[in-house]
């Protein structure tokens, strides 16, 4: 098997899930990505918070997928074998899973308000979803050039995580922004109930993940 660095599987599996490594600086984190979330709601500004919250039930079926793929093949597409306060799962890390809790409600602000209005004759809402997959997939690169943040396979890189991955984290966070609320209601709460019986199933029951 042609593997970049598949000593990194064991060294993030050796800290999964361990409070070895805990630092404090993740509890004002937590605290300011939940103060995000409630100044939103305080407002009833309801579209922003539905941007953050399917963006992040994507990046956990995403992560989810990625640590079954490690169970069943040996080895994920990412990991985080280093760097991180707490390793949630075997590609993320606790810092980056706030990250990403409200990263759909933050790109959401800079939508155009009319959603039909088009870019270069593209809808907005795709041209602006594409763009922040592009922005983040370029940013990976950076990312895995550390050694917090592997990409093992040669073939596993910008283009197929930009393609596979953040596509459909933006996608569906800029397009539920303007979702009626009881689509917005069906889809998040769908992919969480997914996500977490995924959880408790692999995780909690089976420990394959």
């Amino acid at each position: 098997m042609d593997l970049h660095n598949p000593e990194a599987t064991q060294q993030a599996l050796s800290i999964l899930r361990s409070g070895a490594n805990f630092q404090w600086y993740l509890i004002p984190i937590l605290a300011l990505a939940v103060y995000v979330y409630f100044n939103e709601i305080s407002k009833k500004n309801w579209r922003p918070v539905a941007a953050g919250l399917s963006l992040y039930m994507v990046h956990w079926f995403a992560e989810i997928t990625n640590a079954l793929i490690q169970h069943f093949s040996g080895h994920a597409l990412w990991t985080v074998p280093t760097g991180t306060a707490f390793l949630i799962l075997v590609g993320v890390g606790a810092e980056l899973s706030l990250m990403f809790s409200i990263a759909g409600l933050i790109f959401s602000k800079i939508l155009p308000e009319d959603p039909k209005m088009k870019i270069l004759g593209l809808p907005n809402r795709l041209v602006f979803a594409v763009g922040n997959a592009a922005f983040f997939s370029v940013f990976e690169i950076f990312l895995a050039k550390t050694p917090a943040f592997i990409w093992v396979y040669p073939w596993w890189g910008a283009l197929p995580v930009f393609v596979t991955v953040y596509i459909p984290f933006f996608v569906v966070g800029m397009y539920c922004y303007d979702w009626k609320p009881k689509t917005q209601k069906a889809v998040i709460g769908g992919l969480f109930a997914v996500n977490a019986l995924m959880m408790i199933v692999f995780a909690g029951i089976l420990g394959w993940i």
